[in-house]
């Protein structure tokens, strides 16, 4: 059995961690960024999605600091979480180019037909 697909924050979290160590604000603009504006992630998501992926082993804590007064905590990707954004992504690459193949070879529809 294949394992269950990714949700969506958790896959935009690790694509957050994958090219570099972040912080939870970092995270928050990372994720508007590269979901080009479409996900805008609520703090409390965050840190329950954060706390998740720590109790799953797939990032892990590097470094507590206190900037201006406020406690930040920077995240990084594991090895396993490394290897489960793989996992993913090439999942996700092989339905896009099922779909991709489907489009190409489809035939044109007639305006107003149902299937």
């Amino acid at each position: 059995m294949t394992e269950r697909p990714m949700q969506e924050p958790t896959l935009l979290l690790l694509t957050a961690l994958a090219d570099a160590p972040r912080h939870g604000y970092a995270l928050l603009r990372e994720i508007a960024a590269i979901s080009d504006g479409r996900v805008r992630m609520r703090t409390g998501t965050l840190y329950g999605a954060l706390d998740r992926l720590l109790g799953q082993g797939l990032i892990e804590v590097i470094g507590d600091e206190v900037v201006g007064g406020r406690a930040r905590r920077t995240y990084a990707l594991t090895d396993g979480g490394q290897a489960a954004l793989a996992t993913e992504t090439e999942r996700l690459r092989a339905v896009v180019a099922e779909a991709q193949r489907r489009l190409s070879t489809a035939r044109p529809r007639l305006r107003g037909a149902t299937a």
